[in-house]
C-alpha cells in the first residue's frame, strides 16, 4: 500500500521505517529542512537502536522517500498518519496541537481523492472529532475520514513495540473504511495474532493517555512507598519483590528511584489533567497531581540525599553525575530527572560533572553551564559522591574498587537500584539509594 507519514520526529520516522519494513511504499513528510536532509540520506537525528539500519536500507531501496511538500504528500497516496508532536503549552498543562492542526490544514485542501487519516499522535480525547468537523469543512468535494490509531512505543524498543506491538487500537467512526484500511496496513501483525481492538475516536484517544497515567501512577506509588521506607527503616526492594509476585501488581515499573520523565508521561498526565477538567470531570484525575507531585520530590530528595553525603553542604563539593537521559537505550533528555538533579547540585555550590552513553550533546544543549566529560571513570575523577542516574549497563557493570581509585571519597547514590549494593560496600563505599 502506498502512504504518508507526516512528521518525521521520533514517532514519525520510526513508523516511516517500520511501514516500509512491512512492505508498504512510504512517503515521510519533515518541514524542517535540517531534519529532512538528515533523514533522505538515511541518517538519523536522534538515538534509536537498529533505526539508522532500518531508514538507511529502505532509502536506498527507494521503499521510503522523504519530502517536505504537501503537495505532493497529496499527489502520493490516500492513506496518512499523522505523527507530529504534541509538546505541552508553555506555562499550562494542557497539550499544544498545533502542530496536529497545521497538518490537516495542509494537507486537506490540497486532496483531490477520498482519503483516510490516521492520527498516532498522543491528544486529548475529543481532537479526532474536531479534526473531523475541521476536515470536512476544508475538504473540496471529497471525502476524509479521521479516525484514530495510537502508537504504544518505548524508547530504545520502538522497532520492536511497532513491528511486533502487544496490542493495535483502532478508533474509527461508523461506516467508514478506516477499519478496513487498517487492517490491510497491519495484515501481517494480525496475522502473527497481535489482538486488534477496534473501537469509537474518543476510546482510542483514552486508551493512550489512560495507560500513560496508570504506569506514572505504579512508578509514583512505589516512590511513595519508599519514602514511608525511608521513615520506617524499611527495605524498598524487598517490598516490591514481595509485591510484584501478585499477578494483580506485577513487579513491572515498581523499581523505586529517581522517578520517570522524558517527551511522554509527564506532559501526557498533565494534558489528562487539564482536559479533564475542560470536560468538568476534574476531580476524577485529581490524584494524578500528587502522582505528578511525588515525582518531583522524588528530585528534590536527590538533591537533600546528595548534600547529606557531603557533609551537610555542597558548596566545593565535587559530583559525579552517570547518566543524563531519562532512560537507558535513548538520548531524550526532556524532562530529564538526571538532568534536573544535576543542574539543582550546581545550583548549590557544587562542581557536577555529566556522563552518559548517548546524550551528551543533547545535554549540553539544554544544560551548558555544566561540566561533562567523556567516560564513566573521567566523570568521576576527585569526586566527593557518585550518583547513578540512569541504568545504562555500563554503570551496572562498574568496578567499584577501579571507580575509587579515581574518587576523592567513597560516597555513591544509586538514584535507580541497579547497582550490586553489596559489591560496592564491600569495596568500602558508602552505599545509598
Amino acid at each position: 500500500m502506498r502512504m504518508v507519514v507526516l512528521g518525521l520526529g521520533y514517532l514519525g520516522a520510526t513508523h516511516a521505517a517500520c511501514m516500509a519494513e512491512l512492505g508498504h511504499e512510504v512517503l515521510g513528510i519533515e518541514v524542517v529542512a535540517d531534519k529532512r536532509e538528515l533523514l533522505a540520506k538515511g541518517e538519523v537525528p536522534f538515538y534509536e537502536p537498529g533505526l539508522p539500519e532500518l531508514l538507511e536500507r529502505h532509502i536506498t531501496s527507494g521503499q521510503l522517500r522523504v519530502s517536505g511538500s504537501y503537495s505532493e504528500a497529496a499527489e502520493f497516496a490516500d492513506v496518512f498518519f499523522v505523527a507530529v508532536g504534541t509538546p505541552q503549552k508553555k506555562g499550562e498543562y494542557s497539550a499544544d496541537l498545533k502542530y496536529v492542526d497545521a497538518a490537516i490544514d495542509e494537507l486537506v485542501p490540497l486532496l483531490s481523492r477520498d482519503a483516510v487519516i490516521f492520527g498516532k499522535s498522543t491528544v486529548p480525547v475529543g481532537t479526532a472529532q474536531r479534526l473531523s468537523e475541521r476536515a470536512h469543512a476544508l475538504a473540496d468535494e471529497v471525502d476524509v475520514e479521521i479516525a484514530w490509531n495510537p502508537e504504544f512505543l518505548r524508547e530504545g524498543y520502538a522497532i520492536k513495540d511497532t513491528l511486533h506491538p502487544d496490542r493495535l487500537v483502532l478508533g474509527a467512526f461508523e461506516g467508514g473504511r478506516a477499519e478496513r484500511i487498517a487492517r490491510e496496513i497491519y495484515q501481517t501483525m494480525l496475522n502473527d495474532g497481535t489482538p486488534f481492538i477496534v473501537t469509537d475516536p474518543p476510546s482510542a484517544e483514552l486508551v493512550k493517555t489512560s495507560a500513560n497515567a496508570f504506569l506514572a501512577t505504579k512508578i509514583s506509588f512505589i516512590n511513595a512507598i519508599a519514602e514511608v521506607c525511608d521513615a520506617a527503616g524499611a527495605d524498598i526492594g524487598a517490598v516490591a519483590d514481595a509485591i510484584g509476585y501478585d499477578a494483580r501488581i506485577g513487579r513491572k515499573f515498581l523499581n523505586a528511584g529517581l522517578g520517570f520523565g522524558g517527551g511522554c508521561l509527564p506532559k501526557d498526565i498533565r494534558a489528562f489533567m487539564a482536559r479533564a477538567g475542560e470536560l468538568g470531570a476534574a476531580e476524577a484525575l485529581s490524584f494524578l497531581r500528587e502522582v505528578d507531585n511525588v515525582n518531583m520530590r522524588r528530585r528534590t530528595r536527590m538533591v537533600e540525599l546528595t548534600r547529606e553525603v557531603c557533609g551537610g553542604s555542597l558548596l566545593g563539593a565535587r559530583i559525579a553525575i552517570l547518566g543524563s537521559a531519562f532512560k537507558p537505550e535513548s538520548d531524550d533528555v526532556r524532562d530529564s530527572p538526571a538532568l534536573n538533579v544535576a543542574g539543582q547540585i550546581q545550583l548549590q555550590g557544587a562542581s557536577v560533572t555529566v556522563y552518559d552513553p548517548k546524550a551528551m550533546e543533547n545535554s549540553r544543549r539544554l544544560f551548558p553551564t555544566l561540566d561533562y566529560a567523556p567516560s564513566a571513570l573521567e566523570a568521576c575523577e576527585n569526586a566527593d559522591a557518585v550518583l547513578v542516574l540512569t541504568e545504562w549497563p555500563e554503570f551496572v557493570t562498574l568496578d567499584p574498587r577501579q571507580v575509587a581509585e579515581t574518587t576523592r571519597k567513597r560516597n555513591v547514590i544509586d538514584g535507580r537500584m541497579c547497582l550490586d549494593a553489596d559489591e560496592w560496600s564491600r569495596a568500602g563505599w558508602t552505599y545509598r539509594v
